[in-house]
């Protein structure tokens, strides 16, 4: 370092001479007042400095003990350091008090960033920290008191994150690691937020800090410079090292308002998932105690809930028990995965699971139970980059009598390698082909029963598409001759669009189009029915295609094919589109009609852009007057049915699968 230099200049090259009569020097007090101390790294890089340091500090009589007050100001940004520092300079023997509020933690940013190939941290600290100890033992000190990360972002950017937090809190009655005790009041994480994203190579976390985090290994290992984050983190280790070992205490620990995000985009659609807002809690953390409860419970976004029990033993974290309960979840949600392995999308059908595991020196027992209600299948899909499996005969097998899919499924085995028992699912599909035929005709009734009920209060678009299928053509000729005959009787038409989905299809397609125009020669006016098939066929995985943007859309830190193909097409492009395709879904759905001059007793009212629990963009139908006969009819059967052995056994469920559903919408009679 510079000072080095210094130090060398003005050394003397032998051993300096001693003399009795050799002067002394004794120092009594030293003071600073206002200063300014610069820090600069040049290997990583850091530029540090903090001001306004007053500095005090006088001898204790003759003894080798120094009192010292401190004071400075962060150099850049906010927050300010105050405190007392007392050392004995022969025994290394010390004690710190200090204060702490909204110190800017730009300093560790630097050093971070280090380990980075991009993004962007910040943070503060508050603290109201005692500490005694001795600077030859690390693990020779006592702290109590409080400390708090504020306001903490790591990301891509300042403007998009990858984790957050409002506020890390904990209160320290006591912590000695020498003496093996770990008192704490409580440990409290105030909206955290963690975005986790999977791309067709590595995920957001690797691709900032390198394959299975090497950048963070490799400097762990390199000594040539030092990193103050790392080594932190070194010293933290070493307080921490016997914890599990001492008597530990931990009065309230909880998480509070999370929001944890998954997002999927190895798969040839977007698949996203929140959980928030998520709750932990757990009190009364102490060794003593035979069993620490944790219960944690949480809303899944966009549709569903989870609740989670845990009991676990505080010395053996594999003695545990839990009850863990996930409803509510539509399984057109992941119809990025059903359509990418089988090409068959889910447009109905609800999914619960919940299960009891007993856990003793990791040996597992444990019941699942796996109920999927009224699932059903939408238009197989045609594309190259998705896998074909016969999923309408696969669901023959599998469900049940009353359209469930209804399976207990033991695990069994130890925690490094659980068996799954699938006898119990065996003997379902075996019951299934000799005992499920006899209730054919009935869920063929079914069936027909909730399509005269749904298609007389919705219709369904198929994905950027705004032709009708013959049956759909049928159920609105239906609804115009009865208008016709009733004239009291006025349609409300209220479109909810699934505008996140529907502008992905559309973006994919306008930027294959692009790449199949460019690599044919071809303009705009020359493109054909054929192509547009080729097109929408074409895999937006497709290697060529991916070399295309690649080579277009040249940001490093873009990961993802929906984010390059957006930098490609732009946004106006895709809005244009998607109203353009709206304008022709009304035009097309009013047609039918003009053709009997009652358009003027049809009002489509505008869009409303929501995730719709079918996954797919619809017209909610809403009658102002008298009800169609056939509709009437149709719910009263409805009730009938659902009131019968193979479908009362999940009537409860069932019914608050469909306060989500157009079967329950409450209509208007006038």
């Amino acid at each position: 370092m510079n000072f080095d230099d210094l130090i060398e200049k003005f050394s003397s090259d032998g051993t300096p001479a001693t003399s009795a009569n050799a002067p002394s020097v004794r120092v009594i007090q030293m003071k600073i007042n206002n200063g300014e101390f610069y820090f600069h790294d040049k290997l990583i890089p850091v530029n540090y400095f903090i001001k306004k340091v007053n500095f005090e500090s006088n001898r204790k009589g003759n003894s080798e003990t120094f009192i010292t007050k401190f004071s400075f100001l962060s150099g850049i940004g906010t927050g300010d350091v105050k405190g007392d520092f007392i050392v004995n300079l022969k025994n290394n023997d010390y004690q710190l008090a200090t204060v702490i509020h909204q110190f800017d933690l730009q300093i560790l940013e630097q050093y971070i960033k280090d380990l980075m190939n991009y993004g962007s941290i910040s943070a503060n600290l508050d603290a109201n920290i005692t500490a005694k100890g001795n600077f030859d033992s690390k693990e020779n000190i006592t702290i109590s008191g409080m400390a708090a990360l504020n306001d903490f972002h790591l990301g891509k950017s300042p403007q998009e994150d990858y984790a957050s937090f409002d506020k890390l809190a904990i209160v320290i009655n006591k912590m000695s690691p020498k003496n093996r005790q770990y008192l704490f009041d409580s440990v409290i994480l105030s909206r955290p937020y963690l975005k986790y994203e999977q791309y067709d190579y590595l995920d957001n976390l690797q691709m900032m800090f390198g394959k299975e985090v090497s950048n963070i290994a490799n400097a762990t290992t390199d000594n040539a410079k030092f990193n103050l984050v790392i080594e932190i983190a070194r010293y933290a280790k070493v307080l921490a090292k016997n914890f599990f070992k001492s008597y530990y205490e931990v009065n309230r620990l909880a998480i509070d308002n999370a929001n944890l995000q998954f997002t999927d985009y190895a798969i040839s659609e977007k698949f996203s998932v929140n959980l928030t807002p998520l709750y932990i809690s757990a009190d009364s953390i102490t060794k003593n105690h035979n069993r620490v409860k944790v219960l944690s419970k949480s809303a899944i976004k966009p549709y569903g809930n989870v609740n989670l029990a845990l009991s676990i033993n505080p010395k053996d974290s594999s003695d545990f028990d839990m009850q863990y309960h996930l409803q509510k979840l539509p399984a057109s949600m992941f119809n990025p995965y059903t359509i990418s392995y089988s090409s068959f999308p889910l447009d109905r059908g609800t999914i619960e699971l919940n299960g009891k595991w007993r856990v003793r020196n990791g040996t597992i027992r444990s019941d699942n139970h796996l109920l999927i209600i009224d699932p059903r299948i939408s238009k197989r899909l045609r594309n190259k980059d998705i896998k074909r499996l016969p999923v309408p005969l696969i669901l023959a097998f599998i469900r049940e009598r009353g359209n469930v899919i209804d399976y207990e499924i033991p695990i069994k085995g130890n925690l490094n390698n659980p068996k799954f028992r699938l006898s119990d699912v065996i003997l379902d599909l075996l019951k299934n082909i000799f005992v499920k035929p006899p209730t054919t005709p009935y869920s063929i009734k079914v069936k027909n029963t909730e399509t005269e009920i749904e298609q007389s209060l919705s219709l369904t678009w198929s994905m950027k598409n705004s032709s009708l299928l013959p049956v759909q053509e049928k159920f609105i000729e239906k609804i115009a001759n009865f208008l016709d005959k009733n004239q009291e009787v006025f349609i409300a038409v209220y479109p909810q669009q699934f505008a996140e989905k529907e502008k992905e299809y559309i973006l994919f397609y306008e930027a294959k189009k692009k790449y199949f125009l460019a690599i044919n020669n071809k303009s705009t006016q020359s493109f054909s029915n054929e192509d547009e098939e080729t097109v929408a066929k074409m895999s937006v995985k497709d290697a060529a295609f991916i070399r295309y943007l690649n080579k277009r859309v040249k940001d490093p830190t873009i990961f993802n094919i929906q984010e390059k193909c957006a930098k490609l097409i732009g946004s106006d492009v895709i809005n244009t589109q998607f109203k353009h395709l709206n304008d022709e879904r009304a035009k097309v759905f009013i047609s039918y009609f003009k053709e009997k001059g009652l358009e003027k007793r049809i009002k489509i009212y505008a869009g409303k852009n929501v995730i719709p629990y079918n996954g797919f963009s619809f017209y909610k139908i809403a009658y102002q007057g008298e009800l169609p006969k056939s509709l009437m009819k149709a719910y009263q059967q409805m009730n009938e049915l659902n009131d019968k052995f193979p479908r009362e056994k999940f009537k409860k469920e069932r019914k608050e699968m469909q306060e989500k559903t157009l079967i329950k919408t409450k209509l208007n009679k006038g």
